[in-house]
């Protein structure tokens, strides 16, 4: 009986929690808020575990179906329709575990309003595992839009100075995208008579219709990954946003725009995919290369990662569309699994590595209220557990091998040598830049002199911030270290993906 609503759950308990912890108090500090959060969060990640226990391995097909009539839109019957394959299920797996680190991590950070702060969380996993769910394209896109408004309110309720215009950017960024989104998926609705995703992957459209429908795609999945040009929101939003807001930023709304290219348009628009793959390999490119030489510069501890983090979405989206590049070199599509894999796995893996490196940095701002770099030095002499944290979670995010910072990026690179020696070439710059600039933020912050008084004052991490740190740090090494359980889940699902890209969907005359 679980079984048949354990998805609902997943998406409406959090939610419902929310209005819960919400009524626990107005602006006062709700110790109330934090335990019921923590509870709700807690069981969220229970039934995740217990999702991907009674998950079938070796199968592509949709699990754990709920399908019902939601409303009428014309001819088109809209329906709550939900499912999991081996996609979507790490995805919610990795939003429910970052949901519960954000709330420990906040535990005793937010003295004001703490009640709104923990519910608009738990709104944010609802709404985002109704994402990774959604089979309907109109119920898609209403938790894809809701998701907006609870990281709207946390940057500008609990941000910095600038909170108010990077919350207004980030606003309208991921909305004009959406914008085109709706357009495409009301193309594809009345093209085929349905809302239904899946249906929308067997449909047969033209050419002209395809490249339109991608473009309308790519402007709102490119923006919420983001890619080069339209990542100049992140930094601004990560640097105003709390350490709450930058983590599930970083760890889990990124993924929504590369999840979104593996939902829709790959599947959906093939022959485009294949037109346009070498504009997209171009555009992953730059987020690597340049994106990386703009993170060497950057003086400020957040939007070093907010652009390290850039950088290595870079390589998903060039895990995703170097698949016809080894077609066009080899003569057949061997690699292309491992390059989606690699790059789904760098999500993942991301997640881990860049909520952790948000969490270091909120850990020193909560002590010393400076994000600057020139305002740390020698830190390893007062606060030894961390720094052991700190630079474990730099060397993963260099693709130190043995952490979970390796495994995706080496699979990417792997395949990049099958499509085109360049490609990989240029993707492995990334192991020197990012060692470039981790590590040099490491020497300048955790090593050195110890550069003002309030350092040598700094106080080493509590038990608190040892537990929540500590779980990423098991996170980031098992995977690192045995990646097959995340394989083993996605490798069906993936290699039903790259059948649906090769085969051409163009219509007679298309």
């Amino acid at each position: 009986m679980l079984d048949n609503y354990l998805l609902s759950l997943l998406i409406w308990l959090p939610i419902v929690g929310g209005m819960l912890v919400l009524a626990t108090g107005g602006d006062k500090n709700s110790s109330e808020a934090r335990v019921l959060a923590l509870v709700i969060s807690l069981v969220i990640l229970i039934l995740s575990v217990l999702l991907y226990h009674k998950f079938t391995l070796g199968t592509a097909q949709m699990q754990f179906v709920e399908h019902h009539a939601w409303f009428k839109l014309g001819s088109l019957q809209a329906f709550y329709y939900l499912g999991v394959d081996g996609i979507s299920l790490p995805l919610i797996m990795l939003t429910a575990f970052i949901t519960v680190i954000v709330v420990i991590a906040g535990w005793e950070v937010i003295q004001y309003k703490t009640a709104q702060y923990m519910a608009a969380f738990l709104f944010m996993e609802g709404l985002m595992i109704g994402v990774f769910c959604a089979l309907d394209a109109a119920l898609f896109y209403v938790f894809w839009e809701a998701m907006l408004i609870p990281m709207f309110i946390v940057i500008g309720m609990w941000g910095g100075a600038r909170r108010v215009y990077a919350t207004i950017k980030f606003f309208l960024y991921t909305f004009f995208g959406s914008v085109f989104m709706l357009v495409a998926l009301l193309y594809l609705a009345f093209h085929i008579g349905s809302f239904d995703i899946l249906q929308m992957h067997a449909a047969k459209i033209g050419m002209t219709a395809q490249l339109w429908i991608f473009i309308a795609f790519l402007l709102a999945f490119a923006v919420k990954v983001p890619m080069w040009p339209v990542h100049t929101w992140l930094p601004d939003a990560h640097v105003e946003a709390p350490t709450g807001g930058s983590v599930v930023l970083a760890a889990i709304m990124l993924k929504l725009g590369a999840y979104g290219f593996l939902r829709f348009s790959l599947p959906i628009t093939p022959d485009a995919s294949h037109t346009l793959a070498g504009l997209m390999i171009l555009l992953s490119l730059i987020a690597v290369v340049y994106i990386g030489f703009v993170a060497l510069v950057q003086q400020d501890m957040k939007k070093l990662i907010a652009y390290s983090s850039i950088s290595h979405m870079g390589f998903v989206t060039l895990g995703f569309f170097i698949i016809w590049s080894i077609a066009a070199n080899q003569g057949n599509y061997t690699g292309a699994v491992m390059g989606i894999e690699g790059a789904i796995v760098q999500m993942v893996s991301h997640g881990f590595i860049s909520g952790a490196m948000f969490l270091c940095v909120g850990v020193m701002y909560d002590r010393m209220h400076s994000r600057m770099i020139k305002d740390y030095g020698g830190v390893v002499n007062t606060m030894p557990s961390f720094a052991a944290f700190a630079v474990l979670f730099a060397m993963a995010n260099a693709g130190l091998p043995g952490t979970s910072g390796f495994v995706g990026e080496f699979m990417v690179i792997l395949s990049s040598f099958k499509a085109n020696f360049w490609f990989a070439f240029l993707a492995a710059t990334t192991l020197i830049l990012g060692a470039g600039y981790t590590l040099w933020m490491v020497k300048r912050v955790i090593f050195g002199a110890v550069a003002n008084d309030n350092v040598a004052k700094l106080t080493d991490i509590n038990r608190r911030e040892f537990f929540f740190l500590g779980l990423l740090a098991i996170m980031v090494l098992a995977f690192g270290l045995y990646p097959a359980p995340l394989l083993n889940v996605m490798d069906a699902s993936v290699s039903n993906l790259v059948e649906h890209v090769i085969h051409s969907k163009l219509i007679p005359g298309g």
